[in-house]
């Protein structure tokens, strides 16, 4: 395979202004204590948010009519944040209830909308494992997830493309490279679960409730997929019982700072 100088210089030109942005957008995050690298500020998260939320909404059948259900998630998610260390940060977290009675889903949009389906609220038996649900969901947005996963995607998108360049368009190549930032994506996905995971335990032994209910809800989604998983090196979300060893760990390690204090 011939390989043009010209494309090689063009790919480094590339290489080099991809991990100059990625490694000088910096900052630390001071609930996680972690330093990440980020591409959006909380300002641009708040507004992608809020823009975002009536289409996301839209998808599940627009918010639910029940009101007595909506009050019960929106006074929980308030509770996990404004009683726990998540009140320290500046989103304004807003907690909705999706009409969709068929899907089991919670997600949440960067700056603080956090979406729960109704087909998800049913399959709950008490309020502690709402507040694990949520308490998950507040992790995401606490630690950055949106922000730090797009500026992640933008550096293997441009060190993709310095491959595709630099190969002189040899898709051979540039297909390896595409499964190689692939796998590495999916990896930082099920990173960020385990860590949300993590949060929600912290955040609902601060506001009070009884964090042994996430566990619960791991063996909720587990039955509600119907056993039809995919192996885990192909999610990005980790198994539900591996979860459930990570949540057990993250009580005990909670449960003896917070004895400490």
């Amino acid at each position: 395979m011939r390989i043009n100088k010209g494309s090689l210089i063009i790919a480094a030109v590339i290489v080099l202004f991809t991990l100059f942005r990625y490694y000088s957008n910096t900052q630390k995050n001071e609930i996680t204590g972690e330093t990440q690298h980020i591409a959006l500020s909380v300002n641009d998260e708040i507004a992608m948010g809020l823009q975002s939320a009536p289409q996301m909404a839209a998808e599940f059948g627009g918010l639910s009519s029940n009101m007595q259900n909506q009050a019960i998630v929106k006074e929980v998610g308030q509770r996990i944040v404004t009683k726990s260390s998540a009140a320290e940060t500046p989103y304004k977290f807003d907690f909705h209830l999706l009409a969709d009675p068929n899907t089991v889903n919670a997600f949440a949009l960067p700056g603080g909308q956090i979406f729960i389906t109704e087909g998800l609220l049913r399959r709950l038996t008490s309020e502690d494992q709402l507040a694990g649900v949520v308490g998950h969901e507040v992790g995401h947005v606490v630690a950055r997830h949106s922000a730090e996963k797009m500026a992640k995607d933008q550096l293997y998108q441009g060190l993709l493309s310095s491959v595709a360049v630099g190969s002189g368009g040899d898709m051979s190549v540039a297909q390896i490279g595409q499964v190689v930032a692939s796998n590495i994506s999916m990896s930082f996905g099920r990173g960020q679960e385990l860590q949300s995971d993590d949060l929600g335990v912290r955040f609902m032994m601060e506001a009070g409730y009884d964090p042994r209910a996430l566990i619960d809800v791991m063996q909720i989604l587990k039955d509600a997929s119907g056993g039809r998983e995919v192996p885990e090196f192909q999610s990005t979300h980790p198994s539900p019982d591996n979860r459930k060893e990570h949540i057990i760990e993250s009580i005990k390690k909670y449960s003896e700072i917070f004895h400490k204090q």
